[in-house]
C-alpha cells in the first residue's frame, strides 16, 4: 500500500485558507483522498502542528485539527531511539534543518514512505519525492 508522509507545512496550508499554498495543498489532498494511501506523520509533527495552529489561528483551529484531521493519520510515536537517530541526522545537516524535520527524514526512510506531502524545501533537498 502506498504511504505518504504528511508534514506540518502541508497540514497548515491545507487547513488555513489564507495560506499562500492553500489552493495547491487542497488539490494535492483531493488527489490523495482518491488514492487512499496511508497518511503517516510523527508525534513531533503533531506537536508542531498543534503549536502552529494554536499560535497563528487560535484554539478553535487546534481543536478542529485534533477532532477532524488527526484521526486520518497513522502516527509514529517518537521514542528515544528515533529521537536520537533524528538528532544525529540533524547534526549532520546544514543549519536550518530542524529536529522535527530530521526525525521525519529518519521516519520516512525507516517506514519506506513513498511520497511526502510538504511545502518545506528541506524534504526535497533530502531527496524525497515531494507532493505540493
Amino acid at each position: 500500500m502506498n504511504r505518504v508522509f504528511i508534514d506540518t507545512s502541508a497540514v497548515f496550508a491545507l487547513l488555513v485558507p489564507t495560506d499562500a499554498a492553500h489552493d495547491r495543498a487542497a488539490g494535492v489532498f483531493d488527489r490523495l483522498r482518491a488514492r487512499e494511501p496511508v497518511l503517516l506523520t510523527t508525534s513531533y509533527n503533531l506537536v508542531e502542528t498543534y503549536a502552529l495552529l494554536d499560535r497563528r489561528i487560535g484554539r478553535g483551529a487546534t481543536a478542529s485539527f485534533r477532532s477532524d484531521f488527526a484521526p486520518l493519520l497513522q502516527i509514529v510515536w517518537v521514542d528515544d531511539g528515533l529521537h536520537e537517530r533524528g538528532l544525529d541526522l540533524m547534526l549532520d545537516r546544514p543549519a536550518g534543518v530542524s529536529l522535527v524535520d530530521a526525525v521525519s527524514f529518519v521516519c520516512i526512510r525507516e517506514h519506506r514512505v513513498d511520497e511526502v506531502f510538504a511545502f518545506d524545501r528541506h524534504f526535497e533537498q533530502e531527496g524525497f519525492e515531494v507532493l505540493g
